[in-house]
């Protein structure tokens, strides 16, 4: 008897022994990296991130963005990318907030580790999440963000598309001296980019002429009759939108059904096909800013056409077209830098001198705004047409 307990208490302690090796085998093996999905991602290419709104109501503006920078990254990674490491792009979704674009560079700089941001697509969104980029050291570029407070963001901060500043005192100057008009209302939407463009446009236009009326509305609003029956009362010959092509198009609308005879303005918020698709009549005749148009004939420009209507079965719109450019200047700056991003990387931006771009040569000023020329495009037969 007891001889036959002491085996089985060895027994036992033996199973034990065993049982207790095998789940601290189990529980290092859990902690430790899987080295097919962890380590080697981290050696062999290099993430670069943007923001943007892909959903909600400015979300083409995102899509299209996104979709430019893919292009050149695609072009990037079929020539070999950066030392010999691909680069890989994390996307995330702002909805067009502030608060979900701050939180988005923060998570890109934090846990996904990107060497560069390509964003924020509206000015908001580069308001607040571009300190944080700047905290961070780590560059980012805004394909479309246009208000006048960009460039001070801080030294980590670009852009390469035109300022509201500039687009908005051009058209004024070419409503003005090409197109004749004399008494200018002015629609404007409740926001960075809305206002600065109001106020380049209202400045400019009143040194030129006459500003007979100016009314605000907010992003998302649908109803637009208030504001547009105390203009009517002005009597504009020309009513400049400084808004989204949404709302721009919804406005044209409600204009045309009051009785409201005046050409439409706006800037680069206009350009998207969903304009004409939404405004139909209404908007036909509409001039506006732009920073690249589609029938480009020039090479560059016909290659990206191209290669972005193969890859998503649509033709590109300026968004696509100055994202890809900005994606390309990233790149471009971070392969100088050997793929070293922060404060290497910042030195090669500034050094960037008439970046051979689709959207025209791009330079850079000492903060980092953009310096380029303005195309005016205008709505003609339910198609977008060169003016200049």
């Amino acid at each position: 008897m007891f001889k036959l307990s002491k085996f089985l208490v060895m027994a036992l302690v033996f199973a034990l022994a065993v049982t207790l090796l095998t789940g601290c085998g189990q529980d290092q093996a859990d902690k430790t990296p899987d080295s097919s999905q962890g380590q080697p991602e981290a050696e062999e290419s290099i993430k670069i991130g943007t923001i943007g709104p892909l959903t909600g109501d400015v979300a083409t503006y995102g899509i299209s963005t996104k979709s430019g920078v893919e292009i050149a990254v695609d072009e990037f990674n079929n020539n070999g990318g950066i030392n010999g490491k691909t680069i890989q792009l994390v996307s995330e979704d702002t909805r067009g907030d502030q608060t979900e674009a701050a939180n988005a560079v923060s998570k890109l700089i934090e846990r996904d580790k990107v060497a560069a941001i390509v964003g924020g697509v509206i000015s908001s969104e580069t308001m607040t999440g571009g300190p944080i980029a700047e905290d961070g050291k780590v560059v980012m570029i805004s394909s479309s963000s246009t208000a006048t407070g960009v460039p001070e963001i801080g030294d980590y901060v670009f852009r390469n598309c035109l300022s509201d500043e500039v687009q908005a005192i051009q058209l004024a100057e070419y409503a003005v001296d090409e197109l004749g008009l004399k008494k200018f209302a002015i629609m404007f939407t409740n926001n960075d980019y809305g206002l600065s463009l109001k106020e380049a446009f209202e400045k400019k236009a009143g040194e030129l002429a006459e500003v007979v009326g100016v009314e605000t509305y907010n992003d998302g609003e649908k109803d637009f009759r208030a504001q547009l029956t105390k203009l009517k009362g002005a009597t504009p010959d020309a009513l400049y939108i400084a808004g989204y092509y949404t709302e721009a198009a919804k406005i044209a609308q409600q204009a045309k059904d009051q009785g409201l005879d005046v050409k439409f303005l706006g800037a680069d918020g206009f350009y998207s096909p969903v304009l004409v698709e939404l405004g139909g009549e209404a908007i036909e005749g509409a001039v506006f800013t732009a920073g690249f148009f589609t029938d480009d004939p020039s090479e560059n420009a016909q290659n990206f056409v191209k290669a972005f209507t193969e890859k998503f079965n649509t033709e590109p719109d300026m968004f696509a077209a100055q994202a890809y450019d900005a994606a390309m200047i990233l790149l471009t700056a971070l392969e100088n830098a050997d793929g070293v991003g922060s404060e290497a990387h910042q030195k090669e931006m500034i050094k960037i001198k008439d970046f051979p771009g689709i959207t025209g040569n791009t330079s850079f000023t000492s903060n980092g705004d953009a310096v380029k020329d303005i195309i005016i495009l205008q709505v003609e037969n339910g198609k977008f047409t060169k003016l200049r």
